[in-house]
């Protein structure tokens, strides 16, 4: 019996961080992030006309936590999948796993820092547990927050 995500190691949290969406808002939180050493591993941005929501992965959840509260930057936190790949062509592999095990894909983006020098992928998905042992037995790596940490 697998176990769940969160009896392996600490999962990896994602902040989605609502912000107007005008010039310079962006940079803005990158430069906060950045000033206090805190590195971004993963982004994308969903925007519409009036607002953005940045989903963003980085190295110190707990210090980033605490640098966009004090920043006024609002968010929520949620967990996300992340698997490691030997190269981009494994994507359709692990996509094949996810929908053998009929877990259903919210959305995914690919990592900015390369983990252990391979290829990351976030995944959003309705079921983690499954969709890791899904992974796991056909043969990735599910990366936790100690391997992205620094």
């Amino acid at each position: 019996m697998s176990q769940t995500l969160e009896g392996r190691h600490e999962p990896i949290k994602q902040f989605s961080v609502f912000m107007e969406n005008k010039l310079g808002r962006l940079h803005d939180l990158v430069r906060v992030l950045a000033e206090n050493r805190v590195h971004i591993m993963a982004m994308t941005t969903l925007d519409t006309t009036d607002s953005s929501i940045l989903r963003v992965i980085v190295d110190d959840h707990e210090r980033a936590g605490s640098i966009l509260r004090k920043s006024d930057f609002f968010y929520n936190e949620t967990t996300v999948l992340v698997v490691e790949m030997n190269s981009a062509v494994d994507i359709h592999k692990a996509l094949c796993a996810l929908l053998e095990a009929e877990i259903n894909i919210h959305y995914t983006y690919a990592f900015i820092t390369r983990p252990h020098g391979r290829c990351a992928l976030a995944i959003s998905l309705e079921d983690a547990d499954v969709a890791a042992h899904a992974l796991e037995h056909s043969g990735f790596h599910i990366l936790n927050r100690d391997d992205i940490s620094r």
